[in-house]
C-alpha cells in the first residue's frame, strides 16, 4: 500500500456522450478541467470534441482553446493530453472487410502529435496497442512501429508519457519501448481495466498486469463504470494512484449522474477515510521529476 496518490480527472472522452453533465465545447472542457482541480485532481486528462456533433475530434484548435483557458484560470493542474485520437481503424463488416469504412481515421506519428508539439502539456497519454474495442467492427490500432515513432517524438519534445495499458500484452510492448530507449526511466504507465474485450477488472487480472510492471515504474489503475470509485480504495493498496472521470463513468451512485468535480470529490472522501494523502499538482510534478512547458 502506498500513503500518498495522485488523483487525475479524465473530464471527457471520444465515445458518445450519453449523459447532459459531459463537456462538449472547449469552454466546457475547461470548466470541468478547472473545476476537478479545485475538487482535488492533481492532473486533467483532456481529449476534445467536435462542439458541433460532439464527437471526438483531434483538432489542435480545440486542444489550443481548451489549454489556454485552463492555462489563463487561477488553478494549475498537470496537464494531459490525449494522443490517442488517430488510431480508429473501422472495417466495412464481415463480408466485405475493405475498403475501411469513411469514419477510418489513421493519421501518421506526426499528425497525431500536432496539439502535444504546438501545446507542450507535462504529460500526453500513448495508447500501447491494438485491440478490439466495443461492439462492431472497430478497432483500435497502434502497430509497433507506430508506437515507437510516437515514443520517440514524444522523448525529443522532453514530455512524459503516459503509458496506456489495456490488456497483458500491451505491457510487453512497454518493455520493449523501454529496451529500444526511447521511453525513459522510471515509465509512467495507465492500468485500464474492464473496457469490453481488454483485461477484465477483477482482483487477478489487475495483480496479474502490476507483477508485470517494469521495475520502479509509477502507475495509476482505474476501473470503468461502476467499478470506477471501487478502484479508487483499491488502487492505493497495489501501490497504483488514482483516476476518476466522466470518460469512464456517468454515475455518482446508482440512478444518480455525476460530474467530474462530482467524481474527483468523492474520490478525496474515499481516499482520505482510509488514511491516503491526496496530492497536490506541484507535488505531482515533483514526483514525476515533470518538466514545466
Amino acid at each position: 500500500m502506498i500513503s500518498e496518490v495522485f488523483i487525475t480527472c479524465a473530464v471527457t472522452g471520444a465515445a458518445p456522450a450519453k449523459q447532459p453533465n459531459v463537456p462538449i465545447t472547449p469552454e466546457q472542457i475547461a470548466q470541468a478541467a478547472i473545476e476537478a482541480t479545485r475538487a482535488g485532481a492533481a492532473a486533467v486528462h483532456i481529449h476534445v470534441r467536435n462542439p458541433e456533433t460532439g464527437k471526438g475530434s483531434r483538432d489542435p484548435t480545440l486542444f489550443r482553446e481548451v489549454v489556454l483557458r485552463i492555462r489563463k484560470s487561477n488553478v494549475n493542474p498537470v496537464l494531459n493530453l490525449t494522443a490517442g485520437m488517430g488510431s480508429d481503424l473501422v472495417l466495412g463488416g464481415p463480408d466485405s472487410p475493405l475498403p475501411p469504412e469513411p469514419r477510418t481515421d489513421m493519421p501518421g506519428a506526426i499528425e497525431r502529435l500536432v496539439h502535444v508539439e504546438e501545446l507542450r502539456p507535462e504529460i500526453c497519454t500513448v495508447d500501447c496497442g491494438s485491440m478490439n474495442f466495443g461492439s462492431g467492427e472497430f478497432i483500435m490500432a497502434n502497430t509497433p512501429g507506430m508506437l515507437s515513432a510516437i515514443c520517440a517524438r514524444v522523448q525529443e519534445l522532453g514530455i512524459r508519457p503516459e503509458l496506456e495499458v489495456f490488456d497483458t500484452g500491451h505491457l510487453v510492448q512497454v518493455h520493449d519501448l523501454i529496451k529500444e530507449g526511447v521511453i525513459d526511466n522510471p515509465p509512467l504507465i495507465q492500468l485500464c481495466l474492464g473496457i469490453r474485450y481488454g483485461a477484465p477488472d477483477d482482483l487477478s487480472t489487475l495483480m496479474a498486469l502490476v507483477h508485470q510492471l517494469p521495475p520502479g515504474a509509477m502507475y495509476s489503475a482505474f476501473s470503468i463504470g461502476r467499478k470506477q470509485l471501487p478502484y479508487v480504495a483499491l488502487a492505493p493498496l497495489v501501490g497504483a494512484n488514482v483516476r476518476v472521470g466522466l470518460e469512464d463513468n456517468l454515475y455518482l451512485s446508482c440512478g444518480r449522474l455525476a460530474t467530474n468535480s462530482e467524481l474527483v470529490q468523492r474520490a478525496v472522501e474515499i481516499l482520505e477515510r482510509i488514511g491516503v494523502r491526496v496530492m497536490s499538482p506541484d507535488e505531482m510534478r515533483e514526483k514525476l521529476a515533470l518538466k514545466v512547458s
